[in-house]
């Protein structure tokens, strides 16, 4: 197979600093990265969250990286790399064509690049040169130059059909027994990723339960009496079965928007507190900001604004949550008290936030760690946190493939997708559970806006 030569966009390291290692095939592939590239990627490090620790990701890989040779040449320079087996040639213009206005910089961006594109076709002559990038726009100023693009081909790969709940039929005689039986006693052609059941007898009567290394754990009412907020539907009581057993590692949860999800983890992590199994809560909220604002949000002073800012899905489960153990409230309004029950149940429940790039070297212990919005975190970003994690913890990853905010990140290639991949085999390292919670419960908007724009997306 020939080599080419791949010209990267600022989106394809951001997306994922391991498209270096897959573009380059172990060498025998050359990246060239332009200028403006690492000006984009300079300006993205300030960023807190997703898009941030992908472009100090690459600063990381280019400070670990060599110096081969600096070329001259007329109108340009070609500073040669290596690291490992990753060839890397960083190409600077000494002037440009497109004129570099705030108004446009996007755009005037993008025509800076192809112009080193257009670099690379006279320098690397006699190999294929190849722009990558996701912007289907950035695409097309190439190809109007003659310059062959790509895509990373993310929405290509597949994506499996799960089957987290089942239907099937058993006698109502078996319902007395089953409790902790194995569940190949009742279905032959179990899958690992059947974590709910529902088993219907001929007579018409259903019994519920859920599945820990293929033994089974009945769902009955009973099992929420305790709870401050029970679970409305029957995905709800799997999930709040599968987080009160305390027999899974890691959760993860496909819900859509105004589902509960937030709320049950939240509140069932309070549960397992109180019975003294786990110390404290740890809420990691991997969302988007927009590229111009989100630093604004980042470097607020204070932990409080960003916890009431940044964490407002935090917040309002909380406020929810505070509410019905107000008793009163006498000289203080009552925001001023709902203020007060929530700090109370902070430190009661020793709710502690985290971002993701505040990670790095920690290691969290006796704690239930709720990672939200995981559908905008990269594989990258979802190594990082589960790899802070000891014996000691539970995870819970909660998000909506249905709400992808990350320009860079898809429905076939995010931290939550990937993980539910992961259920389709037994896995020696952790006891895994998943649910796709289907039905909105917000209230009467929610499920309007469901009827009315879902059957459209």
């Amino acid at each position: 197979m020939s080599s080419k030569v791949y010209v990267l966009d600022t989106n394809v390291l951001l997306q994922n600093i391991q498209n270096l290692y897959r573009l380059s095939e172990s060498g025998q592939n050359l990246i060239v990265i332009p200028e403006t590239v690492l000006l984009e990627l300079e300006d993205k490090k300030k960023l807190p969250q997703e898009i941030g620790y992908q472009a100090r990701s690459f600063a990381r890989f280019l400070a670990a990286s060599k110096v081969k040779e600096v070329k001259h040449k007329k109108g340009f320079k070609v500073i040669k790399l290596y690291k490992d087996d990753i060839k890397i040639d960083l190409i600077s213009k000494d002037s440009y064509n497109a004129d570099l206005e705030y108004k446009y910089i996007a755009e005037s961006n993008d025509k800076r690049i192809i112009e080193t594109c257009e670099v690379a076709q006279k320098f690397y002559k006699g190999q294929k040169i190849i722009f990558v990038s996701l912007d289907i726009y950035a695409r097309a100023y190439a190809l109007f130059k003659n310059i062959g693009t790509e895509t990373l081909h993310d929405d290509r790969d597949e994506k499996p059909n799960f089957e987290f709940f089942r239907t099937v039929e058993v006698s109502s005689s078996s319902f007395n027994q089953m409790n902790g039986k194995d569940i190949t006693d009742y279905v032959e052609d179990h899958q690992n990723e059947n974590f709910c059941y529902e088993f219907l007898a001929p007579d018409g009567n259903k019994q519920y339960a859920i599945i820990v290394n293929k033994r089974i754990l009945v769902v009955e009412d009973a099992d929420f009496n305790h709870l401050t907020v029970k679970p409305l539907n029957l995905r709800q009581k799997f999930l709040t079965k599968a987080i009160l057993s305390n027999e899974y590692d890691l959760m993860v949860v496909d819900a859509k928007a105004g589902s509960g999800k937030t709320l049950l983890a939240i509140s069932g992590a309070m549960r397992l507190i109180d019975k003294g199994l786990y110390d404290k809560i740890v809420y990691v909220r991997n969302s988007i900001e927009s590229i111009d604002k989100g630093a604004d949000v980042g470097y607020l002073s204070g932990n409080d604004e960003k916890f009431r800012i940044y964490n407002m899905a935090l917040y309002d489960t909380l406020e929810f949550i505070a509410k019905p153990k107000l008793k009163n409230h006498k000289n203080k309004t009552k925001q001023e008290s709902i203020d007060s029950k929530i700090e109370e149940l902070k430190e009661q429940y020793m709710i502690q936030t985290l971002w993701p790039g505040e990670a790095r070297g920690r290691t969290l212990s006796g704690a239930i760690v709720i990672m939200d919005e995981w559908q905008n975190a990269s594989v990258n970003t979802t190594q990082l946190i589960l790899s802070r994690l000891d014996n000691a913890c539970m995870a819970i990853m909660i998000g909506s493939n249905r709400q992808i905010d990350n320009l860079y990140l898809n429905k076939f290639n995010n931290g939550l997708t990937e993980i539910q991949k992961q259920t389709k085999r037994e896995n020696e390292h952790l006891k895994l559970f998943a649910v796709e919670l289907t039905k909105a419960v917000r209230g009467k908007f929610a499920e309007f806006s469901e009827e009315t724009f879902e059957n459209k997306n």
